[in-house]
């Protein structure tokens, strides 16, 4: 899998779908437009979520036209530093603080979470959305 550029934004979610996922406390990614990922070599997928058939690793999910590459099955992971935590409600209390990540408290998208997204706004000149420009 090759990903082009720079991603849209980075993060880390603490949903319970997430975590059961995963099989971990958290789940880390960095997001990239789907236009900018190029898939070599076979994958299975259930409800876009794509894995390695032979090995069943989770590789990475698609939900619209955005990819999300799991961190923890890349090479250069250490360059890509999460922004923000999502859905951290389910945050275990016992986990250490992140310095400098904006904590939103469920979805992106939620009605609670609009405050989070205009710090990130304003201290690293991504929108709304979580997309620079």
């Amino acid at each position: 899998m090759t990903a082009l550029g720079e991603p849209v934004r980075v993060g880390i979610c603490h949903c319970l779908d997430c975590r059961r996922h995963h099989g971990t406390l958290f789940f880390a990614a960095a997001i990239f437009a789907q236009a900018a990922v190029t898939v070599a070599g076979e994958t299975k997928s259930y409800e876009g979520r794509h894995f390695c058939p032979r090995c069943g690793s989770s590789v990475f999910a698609q939900s619209g036209d955005e990819i999300d590459l799991h961190l923890g099955a890349m090479e250069a992971a250490e360059s890509l530093v999460p922004q923000y935590e999502l859905w951290t409600v389910r945050r275990l209390p016992w986990l250490p603080e992140f310095p400098d990540m904006v904590q939103i408290p469920r979805n992106r998208e939620s009605p609670d979470s609009v405050e989070g997204w205009r710090e990130i706004e304003d201290e690293s000149g991504l929108d709304g959305r979580g997309l620079s420009g």
